[in-house]
């Protein structure tokens, strides 16, 4: 864990004298976050309706909390009840010639980004990579004929306007010491929780008014032959695990949870770009956000392990109500 995460999430903000030195950067950062919201809500700085609903699926934070697997089951559920989901993505990552950028099956994490690659091979539907998500989402209105926008992260991107909003939180982290970025993990403060329409915590405890999301592991995929999977419960000897995620330890401790015994841990920034020489030549255990990009060369003993989202029913169904109800 880096220094700065430490600061943030593990000891007392009091006991670390470089928040003090941040404080002022910190309120630099509160103050254009204000303006810049305010700019947008009088009409002072535009931004772009599209006319099918959007649903804005992000964080607070930085840092992984679980957006993707949330993407996925919402995409796969409004599918499900006759709807034409398309989902939007800025593409971190990916370095594309040409915006909006249709995600296909043969995209590429260096083109799209590491996380449209994985929900391409996930869900069916329209999706477009672009850093004008106003652009992206009228795409896929006017080209693709969807009749809901998932968009992956965005929660700050003011400059599309929205009709459901969703914030994901890591059950573990949730907001770190409470300060804003540096000082602490905040993109925008606690507040703004009670303006959402739906807080979803990923893991466990969640609190009164919010709704818990738990992933799922399916069985381990081998990256160079995708029909072939294992068992978690399969694995007797310890495993080398690697994870180039937000928060790499959610990873391990899933892991540990289904009693896989743990030889090494092997951890890189989020949307790390692996080469064959990041990781050893035997077993190793990945997230199926890492291994879009290793792929190429894969080594005979290298797996995924996919997860899936499982939320209420209820949630879904207050979803779909307020869906219904976007005018």
């Amino acid at each position: 864990m880096r220094w700065i995460e430490r600061v943030w999430y593990q000891q007392p903000w009091y006991q670390w004298p470089s928040i003090l030195i941040l404080m002022p950067l910190t309120a630099l950062f509160w103050l254009i976050s204000k303006v810049r919201r305010w700019a947008f809500s009088t009409g002072l700085k535009s931004s772009v309706k599209v006319s099918a609903p959007v649903i804005i699926v992000g964080n607070i934070s930085v840092g992984g909390n679980g957006k993707t697997p949330l993407v996925v089951h919402l995409a796969q559920f409004l599918h499900t009840n006759g709807y034409r989901p398309g989902v939007l993505s800025r593409g971190y990552g990916g370095n594309s010639s040409d915006y909006p950028c249709a995600v296909t099956s043969n995209s590429q994490p260096s083109e799209v980004g590491d996380e449209p690659v994985l929900m391409r091979h996930r869900i069916q539907c329209p999706m477009v990579v672009d850093p004008n998500r106003g652009r992206g989402a009228q795409c896929l209105v006017e080209e693709h004929d969807c009749d809901v926008i998932i968009c992956d992260d965005g929660l700050q991107h003011y400059a599309l306007q929205r009709d459901i909003e969703i914030v994901v939180m890591d059950a573990k982290r949730r907001t770190g010491n409470h300060f804003l970025l540096p000082s602490g993990p905040l993109r925008e403060s606690t507040a703004r929780l009670q303006e959402v329409d739906f807080v979803v915590v990923n893991g466990q405890d969640a609190h009164s008014g919010e709704w818990l999301m738990s992933l799922a592991p399916g069985e381990l995929v081998n990256l160079n032959n995708p029909t072939q999977h294992l068992a978690l419960s399969e694995l007797e000897d310890p495993v080398i695990a690697a994870a180039g995620i937000g928060h790499p330890e959610r990873f391990y401790t899933l892991l540990e949870q289904h009693k896989v015994k743990l030889k090494s841990c092997l951890s890189f920034v989020d949307h790390h770009a692996f080469q064959a020489s990041d990781l050893p030549k035997e077993r190793v255990l990945m997230t199926e956000k890492d291994a879009v990009k290793c792929r190429a060369f894969a080594h005979d003993d290298w797996w995924y392990l996919p997860v899936d989202a499982n939320l209420d029913s209820e949630f879904e169904q207050q979803l779909l109500m307020k869906l219904r109800n976007v005018k």
